[in-house]
Order: C-alpha cells, then sequence, then structure tokens
C-alpha cells in the first residue's frame, strides 16, 4: 500500500486535518475567497512548483514538468445550510467523531480536494513527476454552473492536460461517466383580471395544468425505458399579476431533465416542442446569471449531454491498475453518476475524463453530511498511484 509519507514522515493525520480546515471555512458559490487562498496556502506549503488564479476565481496548481499531464479537480464552493441548528455536528465546525469528518463539504467536495492536493506533493516526492507534470484545480461556483469553471480556466491559461480526475465523490469507487442535464424554463402567458372578475382575464396557472400533466407523462414515459434512463421533474414554478387579488399573467415552471447515454440534444429539444405544443406556452433554456467572488459575471447555459468512459482506454487501464496497487483487488464494480459534474467541460474538449473521490455522494447536500477519514487516506493513495500509472504509460 502506498505510504502516505512526507519528508519521510507520515501526513495521513495532516491530510485529514487540512480537510477539517477546508471545512471549517463557509465557502457558498460566489463566496469561495477564503477557501482559495487556505487551498492556495496550503500548496505552497507543500512546495508546488506553481500557484495560479484566474479571472473565474480558480486555482490552478502544478507539480513537476513534461512533455505529459494529469489533472485532478475538485470544486471547493458549497450549497448553503438553511437547517445549521438542526446538525448533529456544527456544518462548520469540521468535527471528526466516529470515524468521520463532518460538515458540510466534507463529501462535496473538500475531502476530495484535500487527497489531490496531497497527492501531488506525495507524488513529486516519489520521483513520479521529474517528465510528468500533475495540475491540480480547486474551481468555483460549480453548484450553481458546472463546467463553466473548467471552461474559463482552459480558455484564460491556453491549457489543456491530456487527462482529467474528477475528484467528485463516488464512495472510492471508479466513476467512467455521468448523465447529461438540461434546465429548462416553459412559460405560459395569460391576461390581467381583477380577482373579482376572473372572466375578464386569462389564468395563466391554469394555462400550465395542462403542461404539468404533459410533463409527468413525459416522465413516465423516460422510466419505462428501464436501465440508466432519463428523468425529469418539474422542480418549481411561480406566477406573476398584478397584485394577489389579480388574474396572474404569467406563469413559470422549471424542469430539471437529466440525460441517459445515447440520448441527443436534438431528441431533448423535440420533446420539449412536443410537452408545449398546441398550449401557447413556450420553452427555453435556463439561463443562469452569476457572479463570481472576483468579480466576473457569468451567463451559464445549463444544457450536457450525458458521458461515459471507454473501458478498454489508456485512462480506464490506468485506473484500473491504480485500484489494484491500492486496495489489493480488482475493481468489483464501477459508478455512473446520476448527477452532473465539471466533465461536462474536459468532455465537451475531448479529454479523457474519468472520476474517483472519498464519500458518499447521497450524503451531499444533506443536513449531517460526514466523510469516511479512511477514505479520504485511501483516495490520496488513489491518486498518487494514477499519478505513477499516467507517468508510466
Amino acid at each position: 500500500m502506498t505510504e502516505l509519507k512526507l519528508q519521510g514522515r507520515d501526513v495521513t493525520e495532516e491530510l485529514l486535518a487540512f480537510a477539517q480546515d477546508l471545512v471549517r471555512i463557509r465557502s457558498c458559490s460566489g463566496e469561495e475567497r477564503e477557501v482559495v487562498h487556505c487551498a492556495a496556502e496550503r500548496m505552497k506549503l507543500l512546495g508546488y512548483d506553481e500557484l495560479r488564479i484566474d479571472g473565474f476565481g480558480n486555482l490552478l496548481g502544478r507539480v513537476g514538468t513534461g512533455g505529459s499531464s494529469i489533472m485532478f479537480d475538485s470544486h471547493l464552493d458549497t450549497v448553503a445550510v438553511p437547517d445549521e441548528s438542526d446538525w448533529a455536528h456544527p456544518p462548520f465546525g469540521g468535527d471528526r467523531a466516529g470515524g468521520f469528518l463532518w460538515g458540510r463539504g466534507s463529501v462535496d467536495m473538500k475531502s476530495g480536494a484535500a487527497a489531490s492536493i496531497y497527492a501531488g506533493a506525495i507524488a513529486r516526492e516519489l520521483g513520479l513527476t521529474r517528465n510528468h507534470a500533475v495540475y491540480v484545480s480547486c474551481t468555483t461556483f460549480e453548484e450553481d454552473c458546472d463546467g463553466e469553471n473548467l471552461r474559463h480556466l482552459f480558455q484564460e491559461f491556453s491549457f489543456r492536460p491530456d487527462c482529467v480526475v474528477i475528484c467528485e465523490p463516488s464512495s472510492n469507487l471508479i466513476a467512467r461517466g455521468h448523465k447529461g442535464k438540461a434546465q429548462i424554463l416553459i412559460r405560459t402567458r395569460g391576461v390581467s383580471a381583477h380577482g373579482s372578475a376572473p372572466e375578464k382575464g386569462v389564468n395563466a396557472i391554469y394555462a400550465m395544468a395542462d403542461i404539468i400533466r404533459r410533463v409527468e407523462e413525459a416522465q413516465r414515459a423516460l422510466a419505462a425505458r428501464g436501465g440508466r434512463h432519463g428523468t425529469l421533474v418539474m422542480s418549481r414554478i411561480s406566477s406573476t399579476g398584478a397584485s394577489l387579488n389579480a388574474v396572474p399573467s404569467e406563469c413559470e415552471a422549471y424542469l430539471d431533465r437529466r440525460l441517459a447515454v445515447g440520448e441527443t440534444e436534438d431528441a431533448v429539444r423535440s420533446e420539449f416542442d412536443g410537452i408545449v405544443e398546441g398550449t401557447g406556452a413556450t420553452w427555453e433554456i435556463g439561463t443562469v446569471r452569476r457572479r463570481t467572488w472576483t468579480g466576473l459575471d457569468v451567463v451559464y447555459e445549463p444544457f450536457h449531454l450525458a458521458w461515459e468512459l471507454d473501458p478498454e482506454s489508456r485512462l480506464a487501464r490506468i485506473f484500473d491498475e491504480a485500484y489494484r496497487r491500492t486496495f489489493g483487488s480488482s475493481p468489483g464494480t464501477y459508478d455512473f453518476w446520476d448527477f452532473s459534474t465539471n466533465a461536462v467541460a474536459t468532455v465537451r474538449l475531448g479529454i479523457p475524463t474519468i472520476g474517483f473521490g472519498p464519500g458518499e455522494y447521497k450524503l451531499a447536500h444533506m443536513r449531517d453530511e460526514r466523510c469516511a477519514e479512511t477514505q479520504i487516506a485511501d483516495a490520496c493513495r488513489m491518486y498518487v498511484e494514477a499519478i505513477r500509472g499516467s507517468s508510466e504509460s
């Protein structure tokens, strides 16, 4: 088993303490300044050869040089905590109890970030970066704009690694892909009238009723396909009117559509054309507008296809071997994420991409989020072995 050592000392406890430090820093999307600088200071302390922060607010560290490269990506932003007083351990306390690191971001995904940062330093000490560059990115605003961060980083730095590891939680299973995502806004329009005379208006909420039924039918049809099928959920509905005493003139529904491998953009667009057909409603991609901690305005179009890495590819073979070296056996199973990640940017650019990270992803965004400490240490070992494999092949 790979030893987690730097300058002859075991750094397992140091790694876990660093993951604690990251969890203790509140870093909701758009508020990552402090946590980015904390990660940068640790990279500097560990002797990274280069540190850069781009205009988006992403941190990119590098150890080693050479013609080949591998990059590990983790996002440092988290979702908010609306129920802080209900947690068994304070969400920003970074408590370690029962073999777990507790707190917001412990799973999604500061433990993976800590493991990758230490893996780069350990790999260099083992001589794995003499002719091989290891990049570690700590990205921002992933929760709202997945992939937009890496797209910006690659463009600003004119940078393209040979392969990318997404360190999202996978319970330390190799993840070979994930579903696609389309966030859709459907809008119906009516005619405003006073609430005492509704017959003089057209209620936009009532016009949405048929859309709701069609969305339900579309979800049932997707589920009937079986296997890794797509999904559709209406996640939010709102209306606009002159007052609470008026017939609403507009109604909006927000839909979350997850895409299975093989589903095309044209097919999904046709699906939504069918949902609104004959109703007078319109649909569009639910464009997201945000501002990063650096002050950069971001316009994000959330429409991404699913992807899956070829199990016979070079990167897949590297990770299979790294798994055997780390855990002493071949992978018994593989993961395929239901959610979307920053991989949407790398896959779109044609960069071979794979996933592996500590933590049970079903605990992400939940109360009492927690990550097993053994998984954090093992993920770091796995990353070192992946660097070894990528440097040798």
